[in-house]
């Protein structure tokens, strides 16, 4: 029975070893988020959420008044469209509220590879309107649709191209460090800004030139019910307004 009882605490313990090493340690930064515990990146004071249908419908005025750790909201980016005929259902309300509660506001549209590029970059200009103010347009590529490498940046290219030809600044490109790196690392893209896509970690280690990192999908704010995406931005209010576009004139 000692031998036993003995027997059955060193499995126990390993057990508890296992499961804390395995399950606990790595998704530790991911529950506190989840429990409002998040630990925000140091030395940032920048701060930005991006929204969706899936926020639902947003109290504009709560969330003006909200900060996200000490600091106030100061950007939002707004799904606009996917594919070559979808539009999400809160893009107007999003967008136009976002300007009117005085944030700075952009636009991005989520990239489907096995449709055809210059057809989605026209449904994007079509539905989307961007202003002298509002921060650069947005691809967001997260999707290799069964592509080769060399065609997917080709496909992405096309729509880069059209978009940045018509507001006359280059798109920003959100994805994750790993698709960015498979995919999209070759010079060409250099020259267009980098929202990293990056969660739960205090530095990222990504070592290339990035202008927004999105650090949680987790985030509670007073106005909008859903969980949501938290921004910061690198650099000064200074640099962020002047990545913005200007007047045509």
């Amino acid at each position: 029975m000692v031998l036993l009882r003995a027997a059955t605490i060193v499995i126990i313990g390993l057990l508890s070893y296992l499961v804390y090493s395995y399950v606990v340690l790595p998704y530790s930064a991911k529950w506190r988020a989840l429990y409002g515990s998040e630990v925000y990146p140091e030395g940032y004071s920048i701060r930005g959420i991006d929204v969706s249908h899936h926020q639902g419908l947003i109290d504009w005025e709560k969330l003006s008044r909200s900060t996200i750790g000490d600091e106030p909201i100061c950007f939002v980016f707004v799904k606009a469209t996917e594919g070559k005929n979808h539009l999400d259902e809160y893009f107007n309300e999003n967008f136009y509220q976002a300007r009117e509660y005085g944030l700075l506001r952009g636009a991005y549209h989520y990239f489907k590879p096995r449709v055809p590029a210059a057809e989605q970059a026209d449904h994007f200009l079509k539905q989307v309107h961007l202003e002298e103010g509002d921060l650069p347009p947005v691809l967001d590529i997260e999707e290799t649709g069964g592509l080769t490498p060399e065609q997917l940046r080709s496909a992405s290219l096309v729509w880069l191209r059209k978009v940045e030809e018509r507001y006359h600044v280059p798109p920003v490109i959100y994805t994750n460090y790993k698709f960015k790196q498979d995919y999209l690392s070759t010079s060409e893209f250099d020259r267009y800004p980098y929202w990293i896509a990056h969660y739960y970690v205090k530095k990222l280690a990504y070592k290339g030139k990035w202008r927004f990192w999105q650090h949680t999908d987790c985030g509670r704010l007073d106005g909008i019910r859903e969980k949501v995406d938290f921004n910061i931005y690198n650099g000064s209010m200074y640099e962020l307004k002047r990545l913005c576009l200007e007047s045509d004139e």
